[in-house]
């Protein structure tokens, strides 16, 4: 019998500590640990460099999907690592022929009002002004042009390409701007900094950094194909810290062959295996050479792997087993998938998962890829599976099939959605931080590693529940509620 996080419940325990001194650090890896044990998925209406950075910045890590080109995904790798400088090396851009009704447009679907005005409307082009919520508060006429009410280049206070942040810093002080563009000698933009940026690394102590240069952290996903290799080497050069070998079954010839290939060509990078749900399973990867184990097959919410191929495990039950087999070899494991609610995340990481891998979870977040939409007056985001047809015809068909007879006819393992808005990272993760915190405090743990402990030493139980001990443990007997997470 196999068994989901829903099928369980965990018995409480003696709190001897307060809130606060719960600990939730994790191991990820062998080698890299989290303040913040939650690591954003690789699908492509999940993760790219915004929510890398985002969840780096709050204490977790973002896995870049590889729904894109080799030199992109290197590309977004480098924009995260090179956040620490608090540059921003993508700011939308308008043109002076642009009109207010595209500067309100571009405000209401991206969220921010300031924008740097070049000739040719797009980064690298000559700088020509810059515009700003003041700029177009009392214009009325939406043909009005950006060049007649831009703040014109001559009165811009400007740093030059190479300035360090601290000198910006200053600058902005001195500006008393919210905004400091930063050009070349040829007046081109370069980027742009932001005093709210500036703020954040105050703001953020937990975040994922290394310890000599102070860069976030980020991974990668790549597949098991001979270019494959190729797409590593340039992740690797882009300054990548953990490689996920992304495959919905990892435990083929495929994917050993690409573990001993990572480790044996670029030692210094940490690579997590999977996908796998079995101890035998987990035995041919950590042979391999994985630093990590990928645990979730077939439960993802938009995942019909199950369903379609007849192969999987429930997730509870899949994270237990192969958890404590890889605790003997000292690897960690990432719950993939399955997860619902705070009760969800506290579940996996007692049963033995070093950390857990979201992804409709943070979906509909601001710093998910993607617009949002509305539908019958809710605000919404896409969402789809890696499996789903859209998604292969995009390339996510890699971590499904290996070889290129079984392309001619594409099996669909996942389906296309849409999820509800959840506004920012900022103030969403630490909403899942403090609901683990509690969850580990009720259950008597003092840390995720205490947690192991006990479990393994018998002293964490779990009951299982019938359907109507769920009914019960859930919301009941209304007639109608609301349901507001903070």
């Amino acid at each position: 019998m196999a068994y989901t996080y829903d099928d369980l419940i965990m018995m409480p325990g003696h709190i001897s500590f307060g809130l606060g001194d719960v600990d939730i650090s994790s191991q990820l890896t062998r080698n890299i640990k989290l303040q913040v044990p939650f690591v954003s998925s690789p699908m492509d209406t999940v993760t790219e460099h915004k929510m890398a950075t985002s969840m780096a910045l709050q204490g977790g890590i973002g896995i870049i999907h590889s729904n894109l080109n080799p030199e992109e995904q290197a590309a977004e790798v480098r924009k995260v690592k090179k956040f620490k400088n608090g540059f921003i090396l993508d700011p939308v851009c308008l043109s002076p022929e642009n009109t207010v009704e595209d500067v309100f447009r571009t405000k209401q679907t991206l969220g921010f009002s300031s924008f740097p005005i070049t000739d040719t409307g797009k980064m690298g082009g000559r700088l020509v002004g810059i515009i700003s919520n003041r700029d177009t508060a009392f214009i009325e006429d939406p043909s009005v042009k950006v060049k007649d009410f831009m703040t014109p280049r001559a009165d811009l206070s400007v740093a030059k390409e190479g300035v360090s942040l601290a000198e910006a810093n200053e600058m902005l002080k001195q500006s008393k701007k919210g905004k400091l563009p930063v050009v070349n000698e040829n007046d081109e933009l370069v980027a742009l900094i932001a005093r709210t940026d500036l703020q954040k690394q105050k703001e953020n102590p937990l975040a994922t950094k290394e310890a000599g240069n102070k860069q976030l952290l980020c991974g990668a996903a790549i597949g098991t194909r001979p270019d494959d290799k190729e797409r590593a080497r340039l992740l690797v050069e882009a300054g990548v810290d953990v490689i996920v070998v992304d495959s919905s079954q990892g435990d083929s010839m495929y994917q050993i062959e690409m573990i001993r290939h990572l480790k044996r060509t670029h030692p210094e990078v940490d690579v997590i295996g999977g996908n796998v749900v079995t101890p035998s399973q987990a035995h041919h990867l950590i042979e391999a050479g994985a630093d990590g184990l990928r645990v979730g097959m077939g439960i993802g919410s938009i995942c019909t792997t199950q369903e379609v191929c007849a192969v999987g495990r429930a997730q509870a039950s899949a994270v237990y087993h192969v958890a404590k087999y890889a605790a003997k070899f000292g690897i960690p494991v990432l719950a993939d998938g399955g997860i619902k609610s705070t009760g969800h995340i506290t579940k996996a990481l007692c049963l033995g998962a070093g950390c857990v891998m979201m992804g409709s979870m943070l979906a509909g977040t601001d710093e998910a890829p993607g617009e949002y939409f509305y539908q019958d007056g809710v605000r919404l985001k896409r969402y789809r599976g890696m499996g789903s047809l859209e998604a292969m015809n995009k390339g996510g068909e890699k971590r499904y099939v290996w070889d290129t007879a079984a392309t001619a006819v594409k099996v669909a393992q996942g389906v296309s959605g849409a999820v509800t808005d959840k506004g920012t990272l900022r103030r969403y993760i630490p909403y899942l931080m403090q609901g683990v915190r509690h969850g580990l405090q009720d259950a008597g743990v003092v840390s995720v590693e205490q947690a192991k402990e006990y479990l393994y030493a018998n002293k964490l139980r779990f009951e299982i529940r019938s359907p109507a001990a769920q009914k019960e443990g859930g919301v009941h007997g209304l007639h109608s509620y609301q349901k507001r997470l903070y």
